[in-house]
């Protein structure tokens, strides 16, 4: 907990205003100590502002960022102790991996030197006895791991990561979120992290807030964003949706006026009986499970996950759910 009880972390109805049509916020979130926070949303959604918000190099028009009760926001990134680790890492190529580690700990005041501070922080990301080694020869991996100990150098109260994976190749996303993860945990700092990916959020975040349009649609764990969206936008961006009206969501459970989210693990295929009747149109192997495309009697196509053998392509089904969840039909 933070000062007096209170959150650790608070944006406090952060707003900017870039035009008369553009506006992130007002957003407001609390974060706890040690918690790992994800800001997930589409490009332009605001995420990389809020999170540029957080380390100082984006002034809020209104509204206030607190750390430990005290109010920084007018106080500059360099003061601020927040750790940034760039979407690109901005590495200095001809500089090698301990001086860009020192180079997180310019002007800083007092602690330990630099030479032990380096030691340290590259202790934590597992890089110990790098720090003559040219950031060239480093792995994209491994160069993630300076940038995140160029960020802790200097101990700062929160961590903030703009699309940390986002430069590594897919087959080492996984992996590397997972030890990433890890690696937060065990050093116990407060981290704020902004993605695109929901696998990455729900991998790497405690909780996650989702963002579209400037506002906050939603903050919960992995669980309650994906079983209970507070809205349509939210169901359909957190994992894979079938969104349907009119007489197929009608046929399923919804009323008149609302639009019916389902899931594909949340359907059943078979072969008549109570549901939808539909024709198999494609088939999609993926191990342990299949995605059967089926077009429904009413003209509609809905995403099915069911065991590989549940199908075969252009054969009748029927379509039944398990678990829906409704809103209000807003049109789109």
């Amino acid at each position: 907990m933070g000062a007096e009880g209170g959150p650790f972390l608070v944006l406090d109805e952060l707003q900017v205003r870039f035009s008369d049509t553009v506006t992130i916020g007002p957003v407001s979130l609390t974060i706890e100590r040690g918690e790992i926070l994800a800001l997930l949303g589409p490009s332009g959604s605001g995420k990389t502002t809020l999170l540029r918000m957080l380390a100082g190099f984006e002034r809020p028009d209104r509204g206030h960022v607190r750390v430990e009760g005290e109010d920084v926001t007018p106080v500059p990134p360099a003061r601020r102790r927040v750790g940034m680790v760039f979407q690109h890492y901005a590495l200095f190529p001809h500089l090698d991996v301990g001086e860009n580690v020192a180079f997180g700990l310019e002007g800083r005041e007092g602690g330990k030197g630099k030479g032990e501070a380096v030691a340290e922080s590259l202790a934590l990301v597992d890089l110990a006895g790098f720090e003559r080694r040219k950031v060239q020869e480093l792995s994209g991996g491994q160069q993630q791991r300076v940038a995140l100990a160029r960020a802790l150098a200097p101990a700062p109260r929160v961590l903030a990561l703009d699309e940390p994976l986002s430069n590594l190749d897919p087959s080492l996303r996984e992996r590397t979120r997972r030890e990433l993860r890890q690696l937060i945990k065990r050093i116990g700092i407060t981290a704020v992290f902004v993605t695109h990916e929901q696998e990455e959020a729900f991998d790497l975040g405690d909780r996650v807030a989702v963002l579209n349009a400037g506002r906050l649609n939603q903050i919960g764990t992995p669980e309650e964003l994906y079983e209970r969206p507070a809205n349509l936008f939210v169901g359909t961006f957190v994992g894979r949706a079938n969104v349907l009206r009119g007489a197929a969501a009608r046929a399923l459970g919804a009323a008149d006026g609302q639009v019916l989210l389902v899931r594909p693990e949340q359907l059943r295929l078979g072969a008549g009986g109570a549901g939808l009747s539909g024709v198999v149109a494609e088939r999609r192997y993926t191990g342990a499970a299949a995605f059967f495309q089926v077009t429904l009697e009413t003209g509609e196509r809905v995403e099915v996950q069911a065991a590989p053998e549940a199908a075969r392509v252009g054969e009748q089904v029927s379509v039944a759910a398990t678990r829906t969840m409704c809103f209000a039909d807003q049109g789109g």
